[in-house]
């Protein structure tokens, strides 16, 4: 007979057995905060190892070794790599990204002007591509192997071969050029309204639309494919359960776990792939403030840039983990 084992030794193991959910929940958590100090120092590290520097960069042809010496000296650049990420760090965990070396204005300021511009243009995206996936998802589903199928299936393949910037393109020669329809570039600024701002992201919007719908509607009805053939749906349909109705009431809740993973890792790309789609357009958000920054070799600013992207990333996928396990009566009681 084995001895129980005492109160103070593996917390970590009597937790996970007594609250099996926390447990991964938690495990998630951690998991994403050492991940992203990992990345904190890859981006960090990185941007240091690149050859030449600002300094360099903004004297140009005046840059004698004396000036240059001089304003490595005012940015803090003599000092030891490891003191300065450290400092970084620090002050990055309390929203301090430092000031722009370019601008000499406050690298947490730009963001915030920044960033609400990019979150605006990715959420209003999700809020048409999400709903418009998960419903192409289950009619493709309905009609599978039948002509509706293999022509949603045909549009969405050649969606996913072609790069963002070339169907930004594409919009932009259509429906701007050539019938007027859309404004380009995409300005947008505080005192806009609701209405012209959405009349002014309309193309980048399409653009990101067309990118990750096509992913997710795919995604969506292999997943919903997958619980078709299961004993329990083929239960149904002898019961006289109607297709599309099985589908909806049946199907899809079950194959909501891995939906939730595919919604949460394009709502992801929504944010951190918008930097291209932003260029494009001339659109005033985090993507074009960071390649702005990078051609200048104006390092806060880009290392502020890469944290906040790589941050959203992780968090919208360790939501994505902790919806599963939420979703999934397997992984909520895991054996």
């Amino acid at each position: 007979m084995t001895n129980p084992v005492p109160s103070n030794v593996l917390p970590g193991l009597r937790l996970r057995q007594r609250f099996p959910l926390l447990a991964l929940i938690l495990e998630r958590f951690v998991l994403s905060i050492v991940l992203l100090f990992a990345v904190s120092i890859l981006i960090f590290g990185g941007l240091e190892a690149l050859p030449g520097d600002f300094a360099t960069t903004y004297l140009g042809q005046s840059a004698t070794p004396q000036a240059v010496a001089n304003i490595r000296q005012d940015l803090g650049l003599n000092r030891p790599v490891t003191t300065r990420y450290v400092e970084w760090l620090g002050n990055a965990v309390q929203g301090d990204f430092g000031t722009s070396w370019a601008s000499k204005n406050s690298v947490s300021e730009q963001i915030g002007k920044r960033l609400g511009n990019s979150l605006f243009l990715a959420g209003f995206a999700a809020v048409i591509s999400v709903p418009l996936a998960v419903g192409l998802g289950m009619f493709s589903v309905h009609f599978r192997n039948r002509m509706p199928d293999k022509i949603i299936n045909v549009i969405s393949l050649a969606a996913i071969s072609l790069p963002e910037f070339f169907i930004g393109y594409l919009l932009i020669l259509f429906f701007a050029v050539k019938f007027g329809m859309a404004t380009f570039p995409a300005t947008v600024y505080d005192s806009m309204g609701f209405v012209e701002r959405l009349k002014a992201i309309a193309l980048p919007t399409a653009t990101l639309v067309l990118v990750v719908l096509a992913h997710m509607m795919r995604m969506t009805r292999a997943a919903i494919l997958s619980v078709m053939s299961s004993a329990y749906m083929e239960t149904a349909e002898l019961k006289g359960l109607s297709g599309f109705r099985s589908i909806v009431k049946h199907a899809a809740p079950n194959a909501l776990a891995p939906i939730i993973n595919v919604v949460a890792l394009n709502l992801a790309y929504l944010v951190v792939g918008v930097v291209v789609v932003e260029v494009v357009f001339v659109y005033p958000g985090m993507g074009q403030y960071m390649v702005d920054a990078v051609t200048v070799r104006d390092m806060p600013v880009v290392q502020a840039c890469g944290l906040i992207f790589a941050a959203v990333y992780i968090f919208l996928n360790m939501t994505a983990d902790i919806l599963a396990i939420v979703a999934n009566p397997r992984l909520r009681h895991p054996r």
